[in-house]
């Protein structure tokens, strides 16, 4: 869902400055114990307008940290985190989020859910609920507007998720492991989904996940990240040929020869972990 506070005014940007710039970032942690936790060490990202980038590496290395950063619910200990050119400071508008788990209120319908965004932002109810509608039929929910969260699938969940953060137009998209709980067949008809609307939209997407067939199939650019505390390893730019459908792709030699490559970077992280 998209991030809802008031922010301050951003200024206007050069458009080849990029979307999220991460300058040699480490960010630390002082734990219950008193001990410090190393989260990211010397880290860098650069995403460019209209990029898909993923982020992959072992269970707890710092990947949602990263997210966190660019959202600004957390500031780096030292080094610098940029959106548009301009340093973090607070809540951006322009950010949109969608979370691991269902970020919908069980309250509310459908349609009430995807509305909530543009009403909370000021815009008129019938607009707000005119714009509700054409998102809930682009994900494939018009049948199940009036419908509640809890009658709906773990995927038809996580449609609302999408209509929620998109009807915002968000110039940024941070993703955090968004399909990890649905079954395999589902995971692949979302996967499709988010190819499809970011197509449409041309927004900068940062996701993160443990998938790393889901990275490259996905992704323009993949950062892989060493076991904590977590530093860049190696970043591949990823050639495959757009657009994908991602039953496809996944059996073209090229997919096969980048994933071998990748996880044979990513399995020493693991193997040290």
């Amino acid at each position: 869902m998209n991030q809802t506070a008031t922010a301050k005014p951003v200024a206007a940007t050069r458009l080849d400055t990029p979307a999220i710039e991460l300058d040699n970032v480490s960010c630390r942690f002082i734990t219950a114990d008193g001990n410090v936790t190393v989260a990211l060490r010397d880290f860098s990202m650069s995403v460019a307008r209209g990029e898909f980038v993923a982020v992959v590496g072992p269970t707890g290395c710092g990947k949602s940290t990263t997210l966190s950063l660019i959202t600004g619910l957390l500031k780096p200990t030292i080094g610098e985190v940029r959106v548009m050119g301009e340093p973090v400071n607070g809540i951006d508008p322009r950010i949109g989020f969608v979370f691991q788990n269902d970020a919908v209120f069980p309250w509310r319908s459908v349609r009430d859910n995807v509305a909530a965004g543009p009403l909370f932002r000021g815009k008129p109810k019938e607009a707000a609920y005119e714009l509700a509608n054409e998102w809930i039929r682009r994900v494939g929910l018009d049948k199940f507007g009036d419908h509640y969260p809890h009658q709906l699938s773990g995927g038809m969940r996580k449609r609302v998720a999408l209509a929620q953060t998109f009807i915002n137009s968000p110039e940024i998209l941070l993703m955090d492991e968004p399909f990890s709980a649905l079954d395999m067949q589902t995971r692949t008809l979302m996967q499709d989904e988010l190819l499809q609307l970011w197509s449409a939209h041309s927004g900068s997407v940062v996701f993160v996940t443990h998938d790393l067939e889901e990275a490259i199939a996905l992704a323009d650019k993949v950062y892989v990240l060493t076991a904590r505390p977590a530093t860049l390893k190696s970043t591949y730019q990823i050639d495959l040929p757009r657009p994908r459908v991602m039953e496809e792709v996944r059996y073209e030699q090229r997919f096969i020869d980048i994933s071998r490559k990748i996880w044979a970077d990513l399995r020493e992280e693991v193997q040290i972990r």
